[in-house]
């Protein structure tokens, strides 16, 4: 991809975070990714489950060179902006952290997200003084490779089973402080829960999860104050939904009725032509 078609897409994702509220979905491959751009999105998100499920794999599972190769595929497919789930890195080490972000940046995306998970059940949550330092190498690595990817700290609370409000919050805190763009706490549902996290770490841009069937809308969300809200791997599980549906009619009940409702191959074609 050019340098400057890179640097057009950082510089219009950036300034998406100045005001109001845009949804940012995920798709998992180049034709999702192609289809939502041109439904209208103004930027898009990779989704490491959805990418690992059309792999045949867990979340999670995927290595690093799979990650980036993908990641390359995805900001490659459209014009838009696209923002990386990479997970917590691909790395043990803050040098090995740091190359791992060096090497996202060289895909062309324009933004990165670094999840504080540790993977362990016993201890699912990095030390806050680790989880920082974390951040600070992520940063100086963008900022060495240009300064222009956007940062976004995740404070991995309520994905791994510790729902302390106030821990995320003060986690949030320490990475803005760190120097992420942008904060995330997936996980939150309730308005209270958004608004105390969008008032604790204002005036940073918030990123707001909704993955699941929610009252909240856009418009709601918005009068929050969130500033981006993502799906995370619901497009692609609503996708693997259909799916199933319609296999397990056939496989269980000899049925094809779960093609009703599907697009027919023109409509896609058209998509796509």
């Amino acid at each position: 991809m050019p340098r400057h078609a890179v640097e057009q897409k950082r510089a219009a994702f950036r300034e998406l975070h100045r005001s109001g509220c845009f949804v940012l979905p995920n798709p998992w491959d180049a034709g999702s990714a192609r289809l939502l751009a041109q439904l209208g999105f103004k930027a898009l998100a990779s989704t490491s489950s959805g990418h690992a499920w059309s792999r045949a794999r867990a979340d999670g599972q995927l290595s690093r060179a799979d990650t980036l190769a993908h990641l390359r595929e995805m900001a490659e497919a459209t014009d838009l902006p696209l923002n990386a789930d990479f997970e917590s890195g691909f790395a043990d080490t803050l040098e090995e952290l740091a190359h791992s972000v060096r090497l996202a940046v060289e895909t062309g995306i324009a933004g990165l997200s670094i999840e504080d998970s540790t993977g362990n059940p016993q201890a699912p949550l990095r030390e806050l003084g680790e989880a920082v330092a974390r951040l600070r190498a992520a940063r100086r690595a963008i900022d060495d490779s240009g300064g222009d990817t956007l940062l976004i700290g995740r404070a991995e609370n309520f994905f791994v089973g510790v729902p302390d409000l106030d821990d995320a919050i003060a986690r949030l805190q320490a990475y803005a402080e760190a120097g992420a763009d942008c904060l995330y706490a997936p996980g939150i549902r309730t308005r209270e829960q958004i608004r105390t996290v969008v008032a604790a770490v204002a005036p940073k841009p918030v990123n707001v999860l909704i993955g699941w069937p929610s009252e909240l809308s856009v418009q709601d969300l918005a009068e929050l104050g969130v500033r981006r809200i993502s799906v995370g791997g619901a497009l692609a599980r609503a996708a693997w939904g259909g799916f199933l549906q319609a296999a397990r009619g056939i496989a269980e009940r000899g049925r094809f009725d779960g093609f009703n409702g599907i697009p027919s191959g023109a409509e896609l074609n058209g998509w796509f032509d």
